[in-house]
């Protein structure tokens, strides 16, 4: 069992999550102390802006650099925080932050500096969990499916876990234990740019503004009219895929723009094809806290709806926690990828690791856990 702060800044571009986890990456012993950092206003502007021309981005963009950097130093501050409590540490597993993920094209692309992390933290750093996967064929997501069939497994099944992030995925685990998993469509981050238009505000706090709204029926058809959702699973999305839902609602309402795009989120679940009905829904991820979608998913989906946390575990840090579990499974070179899970055609790793003056190097690093 290693001992790992996991790092997550997911596609609403919020904050950096942190999460300590002790995990042999199958099997997790223990969940530490996690915490928050956002990202200030000016800063999630400027990463906005990178979303919206990162097709056409090269490396050596100096604002993409920059971005970068502050991005890494933020991640940075959340380990030294976490060590001021856990000081113990032995690996990172970095995610970055995913600017553009196109996996038809093979393309998919997370940003932060791993060599700079590792030295600054004097720590080995796993990252780049999507890129072997994307390469083999495979759409590089959804990847925290083997943390959910992880920490779920004594759960009565079969079961689903909804994470609604700025996109939502979803895992499905038979009464087999099966896993399947697909990206389900938009999840808070239309809601976010669209309250940000309208309020200033970062995002529909409390789904106020949905609640106050009601749903544009023939418009919503208009935003399920896409081949997306047609697809078999595995498949996965960009941030931007449905960024022309905004257009599609741009005469309503406020109120009614934000019940619109809440009941887009919601219906998108309802539609995803699973082998089989979920006694239960997990709900996690910062979605969880918007009461529109929580509501409109218990009515649409016709079974239990449940934030995970009602059954013990840390909605908004299971994602961080994820990526510490991933690490370790890097390092023992336990699939990240699988058919049913991310659509390569077998099971592999992925994945790369980092470390930056470490001396002498753990033996265990790459002699197994």
């Amino acid at each position: 069992m290693l001992t790992v702060i996991g790092l997550m800044s997911g596609t609403s571009l919020d904050g950096v999550d942190a999460a300590v986890i002790r995990t042999d990456g199958e099997r997790t012993e223990t969940c530490g102390p996690s915490l928050s950092l956002p990202y200030e206003p000016h800063l999630r502007s400027r990463m906005r802006d990178l979303l919206d021309r990162s097709a056409s981005l090269t490396q050596d963009d100096p604002e993409l650099i920059s971005v970068e950097q502050l991005i890494t130093f933020r991640h940075i501050e959340a380990v030294q925080q976490l060590r001021l409590i856990i000081p113990d540490i032995d690996l990172i597993g970095f995610h970055g932050q995913t600017i553009l993920h196109m996996p038809d094209c093979h393309r998919t692309w997370q940003i932060g500096d791993a060599v700079r992390m590792s030295r600054e933290t004097g720590l080995p750093v796993v990252h780049d969990f999507r890129s072997a996967d994307v390469a083999a064929g495979g759409e590089g997501a959804p990847l925290v499916p083997w943390y959910h069939a992880a920490i779920l497994g004594k759960a009565p099944k079969p079961l689903a876990v909804l994470n609604i992030g700025g996109v939502a995925n979803m895992t499905f685990i038979g009464a087999d234990h099966t896993i399947c998993a697909c990206d389900t469509g938009p999840g808070n981050a239309l809601l976010d740019d669209w309250a940000f238009r309208h309020t200033g505000r970062a995002c529909d706090f409390d789904g106020q503004l949905a609640r106050a709204g009601k749903v544009n029926h023939t418009l919503l058809e208009q935003m399920l009219d896409n081949p997306y959702f047609s697809r078999p699973a595995p498949k996965s999305l960009d941030r931007q895929t449905f960024i022309s839902a905004l257009d599609i609602i741009a005469d309503c309402t406020p109120e009614d723009g934000a019940a619109t795009l809440a009941a887009f989120t919601v219906e998108a679940v309802r539609r995803t094809p699973l082998p089989a009905k979920p006694a239960i829904w997990y709900i996690c991820g910062g979605g969880r806290h918007n009461p529109s979608l929580m509501n409109g998913l218990r009515h649409a989906l016709e079974v239990p709806v449940e934030s995970i946390d009602s059954i013990g575990w840390d909605g908004d840090a299971l994602e961080a926690q994820c990526f510490g579990f991933l690490a370790v499974r890097v390092l023992r070179k336990l699939p990240l990828s699988a058919p049913m899970i991310t659509g390569t055609p077998d099971m592999r790793s992925g994945g790369r690791l980092t470390c930056i003056g470490l001396s002498p190097i753990p033996e265990w690093l790459f002699g197994g856990v």
